[in-house]
């Protein structure tokens, strides 16, 4: 037996073990027009804070309601409660990105690994942003351990560096392929949703979300996404790392899609990225911009595919 076909193997038998790891597609049916989920996405999560802090017994705690709105929306499965809400609602609009038509169908299955068993995730709308569900996720469950992680080692640097150990190993880079700088910016941004929560101008210009009064929390303004999602959140604007197996897969997969971009190019582009960059410069992203289709498209190379 090959060696491709043994690794094919060993990634069938992991399969039950990673439950519902799996990739997203801002890609396929970009332009189709979906309803903004902002509104109904920051209601779900307003109403987890205000019943974690309702009938409050004891004294101030912060890492129990962290806690308890993580257990409430987030959850130790591999999908979380608010994702899987994401995923199922019909309050939610999605793309239709069936899972034949993804940009990782096609691919050899020792190219593509567990991304071809598991299949692809939703996308919805949030912030004005296409967001892979995945990343609800992200938030809530990687971002509690970035935040675990800065209480105990007091230094943001270093915290980062551990959410980018786990997208180099299990969680990316070793199973799928693909490092996503899109789940470390979810990451962090999760992190500092758990910080707004108690601390002010962590969102810049708004008190935090819980005050202490009278030895019990009250809720002082509501949560709001749009002060995490950006264009950073969304995998067709800053594009995965891809490992040298997958990557002339997907680069190919990529030019296909050159004449949506030459149709619409404002949907692929990235706004106010030197402020996303400082805002994320400890995060370890990787540079891939020459993949975006900005790049890959205006090259001769793009153009004679397209012939």
């Amino acid at each position: 037996m090959s060696n491709k076909r043994l690794y094919s193997l060993f990634l069938i038998l992991l399969v039950p073990s990673l439950g519902g790891t799996y990739e997203t597609d801002q890609f396929n049916n970009r332009l189709q027009v979906i309803e903004d989920a902002t509104a109904v996405m920051n209601r779900q999560v307003t109403l987890a804070i205000v019943a974690s802090i309702t009938n409050w017994h004891g004294p101030r705690n912060e890492m129990k309601v962290v806690n308890s709105i993580y257990h409430k929306i987030g959850g130790k499965h591999w999908v979380d409660k608010l994702e899987r809400y994401a995923m199922d609602s019909s309050e939610v609009e999605r793309l239709n990105t069936p899972d034949h038509d993804s940009i990782y169908s096609g691919h050899p299955l020792w190219a593509t690994r567990v991304v071809a068993l598991l299949g692809i995730g939703a996308t919805l709308k949030i912030n004005n942003t296409l967001v892979g569900t995945d990343k609800l996720g992200h938030f809530l469950s990687q971002g509690r351990k970035f935040y675990r992680r800065m209480l105990k080692m007091k230094d943001e640097g270093l915290a980062a560096r551990h959410s980018a150990y786990t997208e180099r190993a299990i969680f990316g880079q070793l199973t799928t392929g693909s490092y996503s700088n899109a789940d470390l910016v979810a990451n962090y941004e999760g992190y500092r949703f758990y910080r707004s929560l108690f601390e002010d101008n962590i969102i810049a210009g708004k008190v935090a979300i819980l005050g202490w009064e009278n030895n019990h929390w009250k809720m002082q303004r509501a949560f709001d996404w749009s002060d995490h999602v950006n264009d950073y959140w969304d995998e067709a604007l800053n594009i995965n790392h891809y490992d040298q197996i997958l990557y002339p897969h997907m680069k190919a997969r990529f030019l296909t899609f050159c004449d949506i971009y030459h149709s619409a190019p404002q949907q692929f582009e990235v706004h106010n990225e030197a402020a996303l960059l400082h805002r994320y410069r400890n995060l370890q992203l990787r540079d891939t911009s020459e993949l975006r289709l900005d790049n890959l498209c205006a090259t001769d190379q793009g153009i004679l595919t397209q012939e």
